[in-house]
């Protein structure tokens, strides 16, 4: 446990608030029979996971939470909560998924634009029923009011803080599956332990929320000093959250033959001088995923610089391109020593 003292160190400085508060546990607000019922509830206000949804204020019992390195969404910001049943407790494993008990909610909501200014769009609800993760859609309306079920999915039209207009797209319940599908069951993908800060770790282990404090957990460097961390590093922790859900073992995207998790160490299965499995459009006629030492000859490199379908990579979640991490991935490659 190499982070252990140093994460409850810290809890001992940050421990406030509603994690704390659970010392003693508050009244039940959230309607767990929601989570573990058959039925699919048709406003996210019916689980009363918020004090005040609109604010995104989370009820007793609901704690917010964030990633060292975040999923891209076309640039949306992410408000993230997860709900345990009173009682229960999340299992540590290793640097791997957290372990939530049957009964657990994690609940993600996207916006643009900021303060008065922020546009709710969607919120995404993965349940822990006994059978099994369900993932349900719920879309904002207009009102910024409420939030339905919208098991179609949908697309709208977004103007992005930096003025670029682009069509949203929110997944139906089918298109969830394809990123949190791993050998045809549901999961969630964001909360490894590697991929959460030792701070809010510690806090959750003082709170009784999780059973131990793990070796490896808050092992991925923060996003935010990608410019001054080494390259290899921070292209290796995006590519195993924004990537591997699909490409690893199980994922909808293994036929590939790309395992972009970061604990993958063979250089071929990161894609480093593999050839792809199938030529085409995708492939820009290059030769290989990742040739050393060029970018500008890289099928990754081409697929993430692209918003053409067929072509793009991520398929879902992506109307535009990542930029920045474009430009750790290119700084990655060209980084890498030629044969």
């Amino acid at each position: 446990m190499r982070h252990r003292l140093a994460l409850l160190g810290a809890a001992t400085l940050v421990l406030a608030g509603s994690i704390v508060a659970r010392a003693t546990p508050p009244a039940e607000m959230v309607d767990i029979s929601l989570i573990l019922g058959d039925e699919l509830p048709k406003s996210l206000d019916d689980f009363a996971f918020f004090a005040d949804v609109r604010a995104q204020a989370p009820n007793a019992g609901v704690v917010p939470y964030g990633l060292n390195v975040p999923l891209y969404s076309d640039g949306a910001e992410k408000l993230r909560f997860l709900y345990v049943p009173t009682g229960q407790q999340i299992g540590a494993n290793g640097e791997g998924l957290l372990q939530f008990p049957v009964g657990s909610a994690l609940i993600k909501t996207f916006a643009f634009g900021e303060g008065t200014e922020r546009r709710l769009i969607e919120t995404r609800v993965l349940l822990h029923r006994a059978d099994g993760w369900l993932a349900l859609p719920y879309r904002w309306n207009e009102e910024q009011t409420e939030a339905r079920l919208a098991l179609a999915g949908g697309r709208l039209a977004i103007t992005r803080p930096d003025g670029e207009e682009i069509s949203y797209r929110i997944p139906n319940k089918n298109q969830c599956k394809e990123c949190h599908s791993v050998d045809g069951a549901i999961v969630p993908i964001g909360p490894k332990g590697r991929n959460l800060s030792g701070e809010w770790l510690g806090e959750i282990y003082e709170a009784g929320l999780l059973d131990e404090v793990n070796d490896g957990m808050d092992m991925m460097p923060n996003w935010a000093s990608r410019d001054t961390m080494p390259a290899a590093q921070m292209a290796r922790a995006y590519l195993d959250v924004n990537c591997a859900h699909c490409h690893r073992p199980g994922g909808s995207a293994s036929n590939s033959g790309l395992d972009l998790r970061l604990e993958q160490r063979d250089p071929i299965k990161i894609g480093i001088l593999k050839r792809p499995v199938a030529a085409g459009r995708g492939s820009g006629g290059h030769e290989f995923d990742i040739a050393p030492g060029h970018p500008e000859r890289s099928i990754l490199v081409h697929r993430m610089g692209s918003t053409e379908p067929g072509v793009a990579m991520p398929e879902l979640g992506k109307s535009t391109v990542d930029e920045e991490a474009l430009e750790v991935i290119e700084r990655w490659i060209a980084q890498m020593e030629a044969p």
